[in-house]
């Protein structure tokens, strides 16, 4: 395999970031698909974002679902952690539980090493964002 060391044009310029707005309890997103939510305690959780049929089999992590509209509004849906050691199972469940409230994204936590520590991001994250998950699930449920 032969490496080849590129230089940009000397007309070329800098990507645009996109305008992005943001919904309350998101920190930051970057170009790079990833999401920092805030918990309740005021620790940052990084997310890889997928779009919901992207998302690849899930080990052992939290995750976010979320409807992304067409102008870039969120809203968030879900708060949950994956139930079993089976990647695979864990995406149909994120899948059907997705179908069901509608979400077209998941933004998954990986960071989180331990049960208990999956555990703690998924309870901070339900916290802070308590009022938006009861809403829709009443909503669902009716």
């Amino acid at each position: 395999m032969v490496a080849h060391i590129l230089k940009p044009l000397s007309n070329s310029r800098p990507l645009e970031q996109p305008a992005i707005r943001l919904e309350p309890g998101v920190v930051r997103e970057t170009v790079s698909r990833t999401a920092t939510w805030l918990g309740a305690s005021g620790r940052r959780y990084a997310h890889t974002v997928y779009a919901l049929l992207e998302c690849p089999p899930l080990p052992d992590a939290s995750y976010v679902l979320v409807r992304r509209a067409g102008d870039g509004a969120r809203e968030l849906l879900a708060i949950d952690t994956c139930a079993t050691r089976h990647a695979t199972l864990n995406l149909a469940r994120v899948r059907a539980t997705a179908a069901r409230l509608g979400a077209n994204e998941v933004h998954v936590h990986l960071l989180a090493s331990t049960p208990a520590a999956r555990m703690l991001a998924t309870c901070d994250l339900r916290a802070a964002h308590f009022g938006s998950l009861s809403a829709e699930r009443q909503a669902t449920n009716s």
